[in-house]
């Protein structure tokens, strides 16, 4: 397989029409090639790279928490300025688009609708369609895969954790992202996307992520395939009280609380709908969080296991399973504070839970008392059928 990077590395005619232009780049630390070389090494040495921008946590992927934000540098290697779309300014301001002709855009992405690095694509997707300047996607893989999970955000729910109406789990690379982008938001817009030549998205065992290529975190706690396999899921719990591992060595793949009795809460999720357990394993498991939610305290929880042979990519359902766990703690805790109240992403008068989801109807289903989880699953699959037949067209690989 050759990624995006890779192939516009070795085609000659795109060089030459960037010859003699300024040329940006927009990347983080997993911006590499098979051989773990950074792009901005790379690219530096074919055309001229005249500055480059950061996504949340920074080029360096150096800002554990959310609202972290990172300043503006100078690379000391290459001489050119870092800036940071994500600080006091969340798009390339006319300063920053100055500096380029053509824009390059190499984030890895996990496939999940809040992953903000495919908003940051949006933003300067529509900068770029302002100032008339191209737009080149260097294409990566979806190590979620191409399977659809979630509810598609609800129009007035945009935020920067909501670029469009799509599921969480959305199942597109960034380049099908950024040809769904440019028509649903009609941009004027030069764009091209080098595509990747070998990538097989629905093939075993990676399904969607290539596992001879060695795992680089695109963001501080995105440490693993397990985790961007579970994280459609997982990430939900940012918005509640328990703890989604922030502060262990598995953020985002273990949940948990230091006041429930998982054992209890795993029995009766298994009783209420074994048909989303499929193709995964909940490892129940206690863990320690150093620093953020339940810090230095005990927590009992699980852990999601997708790195064993009973994995089946097309069954496991992080999304279901993670509603289902929530439903369940309001069943056996009703007076238990679910939802944590604080500003999201730059959202402050919205509840963050809500946020995430994308529009209130999760919770509405976890708070309404009777409600069923055929009920939930009734209402995902008007949302994930609609969205694969939407996207069909945008794709770029079989």
């Amino acid at each position: 397989m050759k990624l995006g990077v890779e192939v516009l590395l070795s085609d000659v005619k795109r060089l030459k029409s960037l010859k003699g232009k300024r040329v940006g780049l927009i990347c983080h630390p997993a911006s590499v090639d098979a051989e773990l070389k950074h792009s901005l090494d790379l690219l530096s040495k074919k055309i001229k790279l005249s500055c480059a921008f950061g996504p949340q946590h920074g080029v360096r992927g150096d800002k554990q928490d959310n609202m972290i934000e990172s300043p503006n540098f100078i690379d000391p290697v290459h001489q050119i300025p870092i800036f940071s779309l994500y600080g006091e300014v969340r798009r390339p301001t006319a300063e920053m688009m100055s500096h380029f002709d053509v824009l390059l855009f190499d984030l890895q992405d996990l496939g999940c609708r809040i992953y903000t690095f495919i908003t940051t694509l949006l933003y300067v997707m529509e900068e770029c369609a302002k100032t008339q300047k191209k737009i080149i996607i260097l294409d990566r893989p979806n190590p979620a895969g191409r399977v659809i999970e979630g509810f598609r955000m609800r129009p007035g729910w945009e935020s920067f954790v909501g670029a469009a109406p799509i599921p969480m789990r959305h199942g597109l690379t960034v380049g099908e992202l950024a040809l769904y982008f440019k028509d649903f938001y009609q941009l004027d817009l030069e764009l091209d996307v080098v595509k990747m030549k070998g990538y097989a998205p629905n093939k075993a065992p990676g399904f969607g992520w290539d596992v001879k290529r060695p795992w680089v975190n695109p963001s501080p706690n995105a440490a693993s395939l397990n985790m961007a396999r579970a994280y459609p899921g997982t990430v939900l719990i940012e918005g509640t009280t328990l703890s989604e591992g922030r502060g262990t060595t598995r953020a985002l793949e273990v949940i948990g609380a230091s006041d429930l009795d998982y054992t209890k809460i795993l029995a009766e999720m298994k009783k209420k709908a074994p048909q989303w357990h499929k193709g995964v394993i909940l490892r129940e498991c206690y863990f320690e969080p150093t620093f953020h939610k339940h810090q230095g305290k005990l927590c009992h929880g699980f852990q999601f296991h997708t790195d064993c042979e009973s994995y089946n990519h097309a069954q496991f359902k992080p999304f279901r399973l993670v509603a289902l766990m929530l439903k369940v703690i309001r069943e056996l805790y009703p007076d238990y504070p679910i939802y944590r109240d604080f500003a999201y992403e730059y959202v402050h008068n919205k509840l963050a839970f809500d946020v995430i989801n994308g529009g209130p109807e999760l919770k509405n289903w976890i708070e309404k008392k009777n409600a069923k989880p055929a009920d939930l699953d009734k209402e995902l699959l008007k949302d994930e059928k609609s969205w694969a037949k939407e996207s069909k067209k945008y794709l770029l690989y079989k």
